[in-house]
């Protein structure tokens, strides 16, 4: 019986050895030895509409191994997909003293990393992704890369360190000399704006904020930016940004395997938000978090130094509300936290008005966190604005903090006939443009590295970060599909809840069904990826 293996609803009949291999991009049932196999008759397993590169263990008749226990490769592109010629060569890493004592230094291909960590007995082993990490073989001479690295979006911190550790990594374990930095974000490629990168170069731009090689929002234009890349003779690119720059970098790599060129197509997910999905969390999330707390304390001791004192301290979050929830738990002098998830509203039993009244006269201040994102339809609404959208297609944020600030005061003035006292802070841009924190850099570090020994293996059209604590190569569909959003029917949510003693603003039978009804399909949607 001939085996064979489904790539995307495609079918192909490889050599089992092959399977094996170094360079091969599947494993076929790692737990049980080949001749140990036994197959019995089964359906066609289902297809789905994404791009992911789906792997399971199936026979060119329709057959599976009996003892099938769900496993799922949710593979990356290798550059031998599209040129099954590619040479390849040892890794330079083999000569390397720093990892002479390393007791396994290579990443062996059957090695993955589970997305789902909590299972039950009986559970099917669900979705895995590559594991991320130097190969034996890789797929560029050193003396022959010409690297490049782009930044996008807006500012994090820690995105001066990936560069650094891209271009440092490249160096000193690969022996790559010719790296350029694209200045300006995507448009940069076709506006001929580089800079040559070396180590020296870059050697101490990690202590600084925002950007070395500058951004942009915009300025997306596939085909111009894969001429420019074929024309400086360029074979790997580095991508660091958001979710709109990912969705960029996968046109990228498409538009290179359809040209046939050798030319690895990496991603680094930057969001400050944390909206990220799959992986466990973005680069300069922890130094927000931490960024924060001084914004915070700093409006806690300006209300309790006045009567009726209400601090409002607005912090990043479009369309997540991690930076505001995590930084609220932290803090301890939060009394209330808003955020995009949780719908909200001002008047009426159980209303924020009410919260804010009752805190008012149990401690005479109070201090509210919202996320940027939080309540923006409420205010369009008041304010009576159209929705307009920013370069990179983003909805441009009305501020809820000037507006909520207003409507306060607008109440206990008027209404309730109260003095208070209201204090804003908006430390938005501060925490963007600050250095990353020691444990941002050395994720940062990681991600780097991952990225550039996936790249000199090979790989392409792939993005990297941490799955359960273990850096994997995913597909760069799978980070883009969905947002990573706050749920508030998970537990974190109500650590927070029972810190702040807020109101959950979900008192209507409608409104909570409402909550659980989008996080339902959210599941639905994540079973229909894992149950391929």
């Amino acid at each position: 019986m001939e085996a064979s293996i489904s790539f995307r609803g495609s079918t192909t009949k490889p050599n089992l050895s092959s399977l094996i291999s170094p360079s091969s991009s599947v494993v076929l049932h790692p737990r049980l030895p080949l001749p140990a196999l036994r197959l019995k008759k089964v359906s066609a397993f289902p297809r789905i509409s994404h791009r992911n590169r789906l792997v399971r263990a199936q026979c060119s008749d329709g057959l599976r191994p009996e003892e099938d226990d769900g496993f799922v490769l949710e593979d990356v592109p290798h550059l031998t997909t599209f040129l099954p010629n590619l040479s390849s060569y040892p890794n330079p890493l083999k000569e390397s003293q720093a990892y002479a004592i390393v007791k396994r230094t290579f990443v062996s291909s059957e090695d993955v990393v589970a997305q789902n960590i909590v299972v039950q007995k009986g559970s099917k082993r669900g979705v895995h992704f590559r594991r991320a990490g130097p190969r034996e073989r890789v797929y560029f001479r050193s003396d022959e890369v010409k690297a490049c690295i782009v930044t996008c979006g807006g500012l994090c911190p820690g995105i001066n360190t990936v560069i650094r550790e891209i271009v440092c990594g490249l160096n000193s374990m690969y022996g790559v000399s010719n790296i350029l930095g694209i200045q300006g974000g995507y448009k940069g490629f076709y506006s001929k704006n580089t800079i040559t990168l070396t180590p020296k170069v870059v050697n101490d731009i990690h202590k600084r904020g925002g950007t070395f090689l500058q951004t942009s929002r915009g300025g997306h234009d596939t085909a111009k930016i894969v001429d420019n890349i074929q024309d400086r003779g360029i074979n790997q690119v580095y991508i660091i940004g958001g979710d709109g720059t990912q969705k960029g970098a996968e046109k990228i790599y498409q538009e290179v395997e359809r040209r046939g060129l050798q030319v690895a197509v990496s991603g680094i997910p930057k969001t400050i938000d944390n909206d990220i999905a799959v992986i466990d969390k973005s680069f300069g999330f922890d130094t927000a978090v931490e960024e924060a707390q001084r914004a915070i304390n700093a409006a806690h001791v300006e209300v309790e130094s006045v009567e009726n004192g209400v601090g409002i301290v607005k912090l990043m979050g479009r369309y997540s509300g991690f930076i505001a929830m995590i930084a609220t738990l932290a803090n301890r002098d939060v009394d209330c936290c808003l955020i995009p998830e949780s719908p909200f509203y001002l008047e009426g039993k159980g209303g924020l008005f009410e919260f804010i009244e009752q805190r008012l006269k149990e401690n005479s201040h109070m201090v509210i966190v919202i996320a940027e994102g939080a309540g923006q339809d409420y205010v369009a609404q008041s304010m009576r604005a159209s929705e307009t959208k920013d370069a990179s297609g983003n909805r441009l944020l009305l501020d809820v903090g000037l507006w909520l600030t207003q409507q306060i005061k607008d109440h206990f003035t008027n209404v309730r006939k109260m003095t208070i006292n209201m204090k804003y802070i908006d430390p938005t841009y501060m925490i963007r443009a600050i250095p990353s924190n020691a444990s941002d850099n050395v994720y940062c570090t990681l991600l780097a590295q991952s990225a550039v020994h996936g790249a000199m293996a090979g790989y392409s059209g792939f993005t990297v970060g941490p799955v359960n604590s273990r850096h994997a190569y995913i597909p760069i569909s799978r980070v883009t599909e969905v947002t990573n959003t706050v749920k508030l029917t998970d537990r974190m949510w109500a650590r927070l809840l029972a810190s702040t003693n807020q109101p959950s603003f979900l008192t209507g039978e409608g409104a909570l069904k409402n909550v659980i009804d989008m996080e339902t399909q959210d599941k639905i949607d994540n079973m229909k990826i894992s149950s391929i």
